[in-house]
């Protein structure tokens, strides 16, 4: 798996570094957040989508849509 680094939170203060990556090898998207520890937004997420024990729900900020969209994209063009 070689990933390519996208971008990291504009707003980071070296202490909380949420990143977005793209695998080269499949284009997967591989996301660097806060772990949503949460019961109520767990509850809610496995309501909809059972979380699994390999599985982690992360919360990034809304200003780092700009990187998704930058990594959902350069994914799509690797495929």
């Amino acid at each position: 798996m070689a990933l390519r680094f996208i971008g990291i939170d504009p707003n980071t203060d070296g202490n909380n570094c949420p990143s977005v990556w793209v695998d080269e090898s499949d284009g997967s998207i591989v996301i660097q957040g806060w772990e949503v520890t949460g019961p109520e937004d767990l509850a809610q997420v496995a309501a909809r989508s059972p979380i699994p024990d390999n599985e982690k729900v992360v919360r990034v900020p809304r200003r780092m849509a700009k990187l998704l969209m930058e990594a959902c994209d350069g994914a799509a063009h690797d495929l």
